[in-house]
């Protein structure tokens, strides 16, 4: 049973996508059929010398597409990437964006559509339905097993004038790309670093998108759907690196969240956690892993049921009438996962001054990601909760 009433009309948009192995193969055909008359790639350099970048090009050379190359991609995108992006587009005279890459190419790729075809600057549209204009086509090939970007309706950017990240969010889904091919061979070049922050920020997806108040019995299906997954395949992943059926697994885990959050919505884990990043500029992976266990223990009395489904589907045996019991072995589960991956249990250890409290309970406060919380914090409460992680 949802949060909201099972009868509720509601509207449920995925992008197209093609999953499977050789799918990025398909970008050329596909940058054709949408009217490539030049297409803007846009990647990273890690992504770019794993050679995932020029399968790309070569793919669009082959079919006579011309292009542009857009490299200048920071692990967390920067406003100031987007809006040069925006200038080498326009420059360009490119009307397609072809991102190759984990979440930091594909969102920086949703940023420089938005102010192409708006204008202004990136940090304009943050919030909730800033957009006007539809974006042009997006084309997505996924890189990393976490962040869902090439599905969703999200798109976070940097502004380190304020060291925050702003949500940007498309309600009527402009912003989400036309195309995802998702092909779990490219996960094979993953650092493990890398692989652990994006298996446990897909698991934050799952996880946040169940119990939030726009819940539904669909997205509920794809929610439980990647928990099981992400639970059962990350470690192995990571421990076998080139097992392409393990990778498999946890790419279609990151496919069933990103299906799930992108129409359900996010919570306070993730609103703390895109102020942390923004903050200290660190990967939101390892952000969201230091503050989901403390957003559970939050949120836990308001939605006692939901995270009981969700201890089910990470295999735990639990009792639903042994509430203490259900949130203290769902917890001690998260810290162990995070323990395992090799990722920091504090924000003290990642540099975080207990002065820097208050101003990422007030960055976390203002997040939109707060609007489907299952519940409502105030910004003192916030504060107690990074105090909690601290």
């Amino acid at each position: 049973m949802p949060l909201s009433s099972a009868q509720d009309l509601r509207k449920f948009v995925t992008p197209e996508f093609v999953f499977g192995r050789k799918a990025r193969r398909l970008a050329g055909r596909y940058a054709r059929n949408l009217g490539a008359l030049k297409a803007m790639v846009v990647s990273d350099p890690g992504v770019n010398a794993a050679g995932w970048t020029g399968e790309i090009l070569d793919g669009l050379e082959t079919l006579g597409i011309p292009h542009s190359l857009y490299l200048d991609v920071s692990p967390n995108p920067r406003s100031e990437e987007v809006m040069q992006g925006a200038r080498v587009y326009a420059q360009e005279a490119c009307n397609l964006l072809l991102a190759v890459g984990g979440g930091s190419p594909i969102d920086c790729a949703k940023g420089i559509g938005i102010v192409s075809a708006n204008g202004g600057d990136i940090l304009d549209y943050a919030g909730v339905e800033a957009i006007a204009a539809p974006s042009p086509p997006l084309i997505c090939v996924p890189t990393t097993g976490g962040t869902s970007a090439d599905i969703s309706q999200f798109c976070i950017i940097t502004d380190l004038r304020h060291h925050n990240k702003i949500t940007i969010v498309s309600v009527s889904k402009t912003m989400v790309p036309d195309v995802s091919l998702i092909d779990p061979e490219t996960l094979t070049t993953m650092p493990s670093e890398l692989a652990a922050h994006t298996g446990f920020d897909a698991l934050s997806h799952a996880i946040e998108a169940y119990v939030s108040n726009a819940s539904s019995p669909i997205t509920d299906l794809f929610a439980l759907e990647a928990i099981r997954l992400i639970s059962a395949f990350l470690m192995r992943s990571i421990a076998e690196p080139a097992n392409l059926e393990w990778r498999r697994q946890v790419m279609l885990g990151s496919l069933n969240a990103g299906l799930a959050f992108s129409n359900a919505g996010l919570g306070i884990s993730h609103a703390m956690a895109h102020a942390l990043g923004g903050w200290l500029d660190r990967p939101h992976g390892l952000c969201m892993a230091l503050v989901l266990p403390v957003g559970v223990r939050f949120n836990f009395e308001t939605v006692p049921e939901r995270y009981t489904a969700i201890a089910a589907a990470m295999g735990l045996t639990v009792r639903p009438a042994d509430r203490p019991g259900v949130l203290s072995a769902l917890t001690e589960e998260l810290e162990r996962l995070r323990s395992s991956l090799g990722i920091s249990r504090t924000l003290r250890q990642v540099g975080v001054l207990r002065e820097d409290l208050p101003t990422l309970a007030r960055n976390a406060y203002h997040d939109a990601c707060l609007a489907t919380t299952p519940r409502v914090p105030t910004l003192a409460e916030i504060e107690e909760l990074y105090e909690r992680a601290f």
